[in-house]
C-alpha cells in the first residue's frame, strides 16, 4: 500500500504571448528514438516557453501528462502505437520537464488555457484529447473552458472531485516530500530539464495545487457535450464510484475498468515489470472510441 501512496501521490500532482512570438520553428529539431522520429520545439505560451514533440501523421491527438512527470515517463510506450494512425502532440505543462516556469502557482485552468493556446500558435483548430492523472483533471477543464477545440476526449484515471479518492490521500499530500518521489519520476525529469534544479520547484507546486485542489462544480461537468471515455485500473487510487459519477454526468460518456493500478493500462514507468506486454495497453481501446463515428 505505501507504494501505492507514494506512486500516486506524485503521479497525481497531477503574462500573454506577444502576437509575434507564435511557434518559434528556429528551435525546431527532428530526432530519432526507438525508430520514431519526431518533430519537437519550444512556443511562446503566456509567459511560458512550452516545450512540445509532435510524432506520426493524421487527425490530432493531444497527450497530456499528470504531475511529476514528462511526456517519456507518462507516455513513453504508448505514442508509437498512436502515431501509426495519428498526429501525436504530446505537451510538457508549466515547471515540468523542459517547460519553464512562470512565478505562479499551478492551476488546472491555466494548464488548460496554456494547451488551448500552444494549439493556436501550432494552426491547429480541433482535435482529441488524452489525458492521464492530472493531465485528465487538466483535460475537464480544456472541455469546459475552450469546447470548440474539442472533437473527443479521453480521461485516464482523472479527478473531478475530491472524494474520488481515499482520504488518506489528502492526508499524505500534506505531508509529501520531494525525497519521497518514486526514483523513475526524479531520474526521468533530471534526464530532459535544462535546470535539474526546477525538480524540487515541480514537487513543491504539484503537491500544493493537490493539497488545495477544489470540485469540479456539477453544472461545469454537465456541460460538457464532446463524446468522453473514461479509463480508470480496477485497483487504481481513482474509485470506480468516482469514475461512474463522471459517467453519469457526461451526457455522451464511456466507461472502461480495466485491471492494474494507476497508469498500468498506458505502461506509465513506475508500473513497468520485466514481463510488461505491449498487449496489455488500452491504445486499441482507445483508437476504437475515437474512430467511432459522432451518433
Amino acid at each position: 500500500m505505501k507504494r501505492v501512496i507514494v506512486i500516486f501521490g506524485l503521479t497525481l500532482f497531477i503574462l500573454t504571448s506577444c502576437n509575434k512570438n507564435k511557434t518559434d520553428t528556429k528551435t525546431m529539431t527532428t530526432t530519432t528514438t526507438n525508430k520514431v522520429t519526431f518533430d519537437s520545439g519550444y512556443s511562446e505560451v503566456n509567459g511560458l516557453k512550452m516545450y512540445y514533440e509532435i510524432y506520426g501523421q493524421g487527425k490530432p491527438l493531444v497527450l497530456i501528462h499528470g504531475g511529476g512527470s514528462t511526456i517519456q515517463s507518462n507516455f513513453e510506450k504508448i505514442i508509437p502505437l498512436f502515431a501509426k494512425n495519428r498526429k501525436v502532440i504530446a505537451v510538457e505543462l508549466q515547471a515540468h520537464g523542459r517547460t519553464s516556469d512562470r512565478n505562479a502557482d499551478l492551476t488546472f485552468e491555466q494548464d488548460a488555457d496554456d494547451i488551448a493556446t500552444l494549439l493556436k500558435n501550432l494552426n491547429m483548430d480541433k482535435a482529441d484529447f488524452f489525458g492521464f492523472s492530472n493531465g485528465g483533471t487538466t483535460t475537464l477543464q480544456i472541455a469546459i473552458r475552450h469546447p470548440e477545440i474539442v472533437d473527443k476526449l479521453v480521461l485516464g484515471s482523472a479527478l473531478a472531485k475530491r472524494k474520488g479518492i481515499p482520504e488518506w490521500f489528502w492526508d499524505f499530500m500534506k505531508q509529501a516530500k520531494l525525497e519521497n518521489m518514486p526514483e523513475q519520476l526524479k531520474t526521468a525529469y533530471k534526464q530532459v530539464a535544462p535546470d535539474t534544479s526546477g525538480l524540487q520547484i515541480m514537487h513543491d507546486r504539484d503537491a500544493k495545487r493537490m493539497v488545495n485542489f477544489k470540485d469540479i462544480p456539477d453544472e461545469q461537468i454537465k456541460s460538457i457535450k464532446a463524446p468522453t471515455l473514461i479509463i480508470i485500473g480496477d485497483k487504481d487510487v481513482i474509485t470506480p464510484e468516482h469514475a461512474i459519477e463522471l459517467h453519469r454526468q457526461i451526457a455522451n460518456a464511456e466507461l472502461a475498468i480495466i485491471p492494474g493500478g494507476h497508469g498500468e493500462y498506458i505502461g506509465e514507468m513506475t508500473t513497468l515489470r520485466p514481463d510488461t506486454k505491449e498487449s496489455e495497453f488500452v491504445v486499441p481501446l482507445i483508437e476504437k472510441f475515437l474512430n467511432k463515428q459522432k451518433e
